[in-house]
């Protein structure tokens, strides 16, 4: 098995040899592309499948619109356009002939959606209408980076209608809250939730909101986003509806998305030099069983207990392999190892004298994550040992955040401290502040987070009085 780059020499090509050497991905023929291989696209299947039922639990249903939207459509918001023009793949010839109105390939789906809605909502009571997409979109990149930087990527886009800013209000900051808490609670991955500078918001959005990450090499990840779009798609399409007193209004629309950029987020987030390392909610496998022998007649013994522990568990609902390979034990303990899997099951001949099993858990390497434990009610212990693997991978990476967030107050302090981690400073919201951040210190403005300190400071790169603090650092 080749090695990989240590995370502390390379952390970008550490990042690129885990996912090759854990067969999570491979590159396309097509620049920008990738192609994701079944471990990596069942890692992505099971954050989906999470992640739409938080969806639905909200009262979100799911539905399908074209990849093809007419240009047209996204010349009608002046801002959208303008924040996309660069990014666009432009259809002209179908059918070996020039088309008449040139379609674009999806970058995002706010036009189309809010040509059909303008079709769907007439009254008050077509409202609100709670739409989510699964699908890919194309944005024009010539530079890889699987699952970070690719020109085409898998997501979820949000697409929502209401009656009144307040509703979709509440709607952007409940759909951020469910990120935050997929975060939490299925990847063990802490966000700081906040509000985007004017510079960072979405095009055609009056507010956007986000959830930061930091990764392991200490540079911020934008891990979701959730956009206050107030009225105006619903003016650029006619999205109206007759209120109960009988007059016409414009609807109030968000829309709120969520990247394959996730799974890159874990990988950085939790990886170590040894490959990944995956919460139990999401992992493809969640356990493995490597049978230990030397003989023929060990390997009967040995393999009819695997056999037997593999088949209790699957009926169990525990995702779990039976590594039968030929090859070394060695070997497929690295293997999997690299593969991120949560638990590993040792069987051996004293095991099945004896009626147990090695278990050794991947967060905690070496002997110290290995004990010896009873075949019986194996599944209940790896049900409790998922829960603390899960809290053990949080709390380290929530502990490495906190460690690496300094309140800072001037502007020297503020370049100190985004050398090597973030900075949390009084920070005017003004485009001309994120761009002198941006070209002096080549750090970003990543979010206001929401729980703020009271107060009134002085920005550090203007002096004016201010009083929220922002979250600077470097980003992907």
């Amino acid at each position: 098995m080749a090695k990989i780059t240590p995370r502390s020499q390379d952390f970008s090509q550490w990042y690129l040899d885990v996912i090759r050497e854990a067969d999570m991905a491979d590159y396309a023929p097509v620049r920008g592309c990738i192609v994701v291989k079944p471990y990596g696209w069942s890692l992505y299947e099971n954050m989906r499948d999470l992640l739409d039922k938080r969806f639905k639990d909200t009262g979100h249903v799911n539905a399908a619109f074209p990849m093809f939207i007419p240009i047209s459509f996204l010349q009608k918001e002046a801002k959208h356009v303008e924040g996309f023009s660069p990014e666009l793949a432009v259809v002209t010839i179908g059918g070996g002939e020039t088309l008449e109105e040139p379609l674009v390939v999806r970058p995002t789906s706010e036009t189309i959606i809010g040509h059909m809605y303008a079709q769907w909502v007439k009254s008050y009571r077509d409202l609100p209408v709670l739409i989510n997409l699964w699908n890919s979109v194309v944005r024009w990149e010539k530079r890889t980076k699987p699952f970070l930087r690719t020109m085409e990527f898998y997501w979820q886009e949000g697409h929502t209608a209401h009656a009144t800013h307040e509703e979709s209000w509440a709607e952007v900051m409940q759909m951020l809250d469910v990120y935050h808490r997929h975060g939490v609670e299925d990847c063990a991955m802490p966000t700081i939730k906040g509000r985007k500078s004017i510079n960072e918001r979405f095009a055609g959005a009056i507010n956007t909101t986000s959830i930061e990450a930091m990764m392991g090499d200490k540079r911020a990840l934008q891990a979701a986003t959730s956009h206050d779009l107030g009225q105006n798609f619903a003016k650029a399409f006619e999205i109206k509806y007759l209120d109960r007193d009988n007059t016409e209004k414009y609807c109030w629309t968000t829309s709120w998305g969520l990247s394959w950029r996730f799974m890159g987020a874990l990988i950085m987030m939790h990886g170590d030099d040894q490959g990944l390392r995956l919460p139990p909610k999401v992992a493809p496998i969640q356990a493995v069983i490597v049978p230990i022998f030397k003989n023929d007649a060990e390997k009967s013994s040995v393999m009819a207990v695997c056999d037997r522990l593999c088949q209790t568990l699957k009926a169990a609902g525990i995702r779990v392999k039976l590594d039968d390979r030929e090859e070394t034990p060695g070997f497929k303990f690295n293997d999997w190892e690299m593969r991120g899997v949560p638990a590993r099951i040792e069987v051996g001949p004293k095991d099945v004298a004896n009626n147990t099993v090695g278990l050794a858990r991947r967060d905690i390497p070496g002997k110290a994550g290995k004990s010896f434990v009873p075949q019986d009610g194996l599944t209940e212990r790896l049900r409790a040992l998922f829960d603390e693997i899960h809290l053990s991978l949080y709390q380290q990476a929530a502990a490495f955040q906190r460690a690496n967030i300094h309140e800072v107050n001037t502007y020297d302090e503020l370049k100190e401290a985004t050398k090597d981690g973030w900075a949390l400073a009084p920070i005017l919201d003004d485009p001309a502040v994120d761009a002198q951040l941006k070209e002096e210190l080549q750090v970003t403005n990543r979010n206001f987070p929401f729980d703020q300190p009271e107060g009134e400071w002085a920005c550090v790169v203007t002096g004016k009085p201010v009083h929220e603090r922002a979250l600077v650092g470097k980003a992907y």
